[in-house]
């Protein structure tokens, strides 16, 4: 009894995936079980024939479609009790080399290991192979696998940039962080991933930047949010207070009669643009105003005579109004 394929399943790829996606999934299985890379592996063998079957099938958009409309088929006839050595392959069948002792034949260093499934070969025949029908996989060139690691930095470091030495296997590499850079961007390391396989390409080194959280700057884009406190007087009379920014601190003016939690805005001096020179965000700051305790009998007198000196003044601007 003929053994139906899902060849969807066999690659882990939804029926509705792209012929992009399909051709990606395969390279990388076939650079994980590819018998250079396991040597001896009979299980990593036979799993190699299996997805390169499979490839061989959705890889090529006609024989997809054809397998499509057989797949659709065979489910309705199982799902309607049809029992599976009673299912009619004939309208399928067909195709070059089909049958027993045609066909699609694996070669590892010159010896013949099989060929593909009796579903393939009764269905889709020979394959893409032409000739003697041997598929030589020992000369298939695969690009080698992407690799992927974490880097933590400090907000800091984000701004001013920084250099990481990465540990990849024996090889240790000087990784060059750019200012600017966002909290989950990646990073690609061309060439510095899994070896390629047949001469093919090694795969990159994807690197995700972690910016870790800063208890003084929020960041929002390449905008900071901080807050600084200011005195009672500074923002009644007017005059300098000091706000940090990730430089350093500055000093900055206040105009007379700043309110409390206003908002005030740094231009330029937010976060570095990524890989754009001379361009950077703002930098916000909250005004916090700082009430003077534990006042003095005299200082507590004065703010009376104060408060006394501006009922008045309200007071008489309200009849001048009228």
């Amino acid at each position: 009894m003929m053994e139906f394929k899902d060849y969807y399943e066999v690659l882990g790829v939804a029926k509705d995936a792209a012929q992009d996606a399909i051709k990606k999934t395969y390279r990388k299985l076939a650079v994980q079980f590819h018998p250079d890379k396991n040597p001896g592996d009979k299980k990593s063998e036979e799993r190699f024939k299996e997805i390169t079957e499979a490839y061989e099938v959705l890889g090529d958009p006609e024989k997809r479609r054809k397998y499509d409309e057989m797949r659709e088929q065979w489910k309705n006839y199982r799902q309607g009790g049809g029992r599976s050595d009673e299912f009619d392959w004939s309208a399928w069948s067909g195709g070059q080399g089909g049958g027993e002792g045609g066909g699609y034949t694996y070669t590892f260093d010159g010896d013949d290991v099989g060929g593909f499934s009796e579903f393939f070969e009764s269905v889709f025949g020979g394959g893409r192979a032409r000739g003697n029908g041997k598929h030589r996989v020992r000369n298939m060139a695969f690009r080698g696998e992407d690799l992927r690691a974490e880097m933590q930095v400090s907000l800091e470091e984000a701004f001013s940039g920084t250099t990481r030495r990465v540990q990849l296997g024996e090889q240790l590499l000087d990784l060059k962080v750019k200012p600017g850079v966002r909290d989950g961007q990646v990073l690609r390391l061309k060439g510095k991933g899994g070896q390629g396989v047949n001469g093919g390409p090694n795969g990159d080194l994807l690197i995700t930047v972690l910016v870790e959280k800063n208890p003084r700057f929020r960041r929002e884009g390449d905008d900071l949010y901080t807050e600084a406190a200011a005195d009672l007087y500074t923002a009644i009379l007017g005059g300098k207070t000091e706000v940090q920014t990730p430089k350093g601190p500055v000093r900055i003016t206040l105009a007379p009669g700043t309110q409390n939690a206003k908002t005030l805005r740094l231009k330029g001096m937010g976060m570095p643009a990524y890989d754009r020179p001379g361009v950077a965000g703002d930098l916000y700051v909250k005004l916090n105003i700082r009430l003077p305790e534990k006042l003095s009998a005299e200082e507590k007198e004065l703010f009376e005579r104060l408060a006394s000196l501006r009922r008045h003044n309200v007071k008489a601007g309200s009849h001048e109004d009228r």
